[in-house]
């Protein structure tokens, strides 16, 4: 199925005159890591830019000071660290203790075993609706059957073609051939959403719709996309609650934009 202009406009109405922060979400972004941090502050700045009513970042201790410097619009907790820098798998029940209607978890967090241990922990406790980027996605590659989604909790996975290579043990080129079969049997599998990114970003639900976004340019194939768009999932998460409707709304309003800019640049 095809996203156009008229099927996510109907997703979203103005909001009201005395409408207030609280009404829009509280988004939870856990990211970052030492040299990573801008990786933070782009999914936080997605989902600020998209709505969310209030946003914290969660990030190893030692980087918490960078990222807080970059804006001020939203929050910062501070995270046990690993000696790498990265989030220490002892973290796990701090961020728990934070209440938070959507986390977004993986930009910039790192690869190593206190990063995997972290990312497992969350997927296996969290009560709350994830969107899992990146490194967070990479945490399930050697046990892609652990990454699965519940009937009371949606999960949201947004891999690149290199990161859904890995998890489903093929390769980008095998990927690329059967991106439409790829990320529905994943879904439907794993009963999780798959927002396939790449040129035609697919969005495929565990009931077995896939959704083709034709917005988006090669202008966008640059770092740090890939976590404003996290961001934006989260978002429109936190305040649509509904899953799939997130995804379809964010992944073309992240490609409209580039559009836009694509426009004014020429």
């Amino acid at each position: 199925e095809l996203l156009t202009p008229e099927q996510v406009r109907g997703l979203i109405t103005p909001r009201t005159a005395d409408s207030h922060k609280g009404d829009f979400g509280r988004v939870l972004v856990i990211a970052g890591s030492r040299g990573k941090t801008g990786a933070a502050h782009l999914a936080a700045m997605g989902a600020l830019r998209s709505g969310a009513g209030l946003v914290t970042v969660a990030t190893p201790e030692s980087s918490l000071p960078i990222v807080a410097a970059m804006a001020p619009e939203y929050m910062t907790e501070p995270l046990p660290e690993s000696v790498e820098g990265g989030v220490a798998a002892a973290a796990l029940d701090s961020v728990l203790d934070l209440i938070q209607d959507v986390v977004v978890c993986g930009p910039g967090l790192g690869r190593n075993d206190d990063v995997r241990g972290f990312v497992q922990g969350l997927v296996d406790r969290a009560t709350v609706p994830l969107v899992l980027d990146a490194d967070a996605i990479i945490a399930f590659a050697d046990e892609p059957g652990a990454l699965v989604g519940r009937d009371e909790r949606d999960v949201i996975i947004t891999p690149h073609p290199g990161e859904m290579a890995r998890l489903i043990g093929a390769s980008v080129e095998d990927v690329q051939a059967n991106r439409i079969e790829v990320a529905s049997d994943f879904a439907a599998t794993h009963r999780v959403y798959v927002v396939l990114k790449g040129h035609r970003t697919l969005i495929a639900t565990p009931e077995g719709r896939v959704f083709i976004n034709p917005t988006g340019n090669p202008g966008m194939a640059t770092g740090g996309s890939g976590d404003v768009l996290a961001g934006m999932i989260g978002a429109w998460l936190a305040q649509l609650l509904d899953a799939e409707a997130a995804c379809r709304l964010a992944v073309f309003l992240h490609g409209l934009a580039g559009d836009i800019a694509e426009s004014v640049e020429s």
